[in-house]
């Protein structure tokens, strides 16, 4: 399943770096996180992270194959 993540600002280097998995496209006021999600456990897993680190997650979305 491939997923996109729509995240609200404009995420730093170093906090992307905590989704090495997951490819990054900076825009204007948001930052998108896209790619391959496993299983659930591993979306839940994303969620979780997003929100530990204080990144608002405005929008998520699974991808056309």
């Amino acid at each position: 399943m491939r997923y996109e993540f729509r995240i609200a600002g404009i995420v730093s280097d170093t906090l992307a770096s905590a989704f090495a998995e997951l490819d990054r496209v900076r825009t204007k006021e948001q930052t998108l996180f896209f790619g391959t999600v496993i299983d659930d456990a591993h979306l839940y897993g994303l969620l979780t992270r997003f929100q530990a680190l204080g990144l608002r997650v405005i929008e998520m979305r699974q991808l056309p194959v």
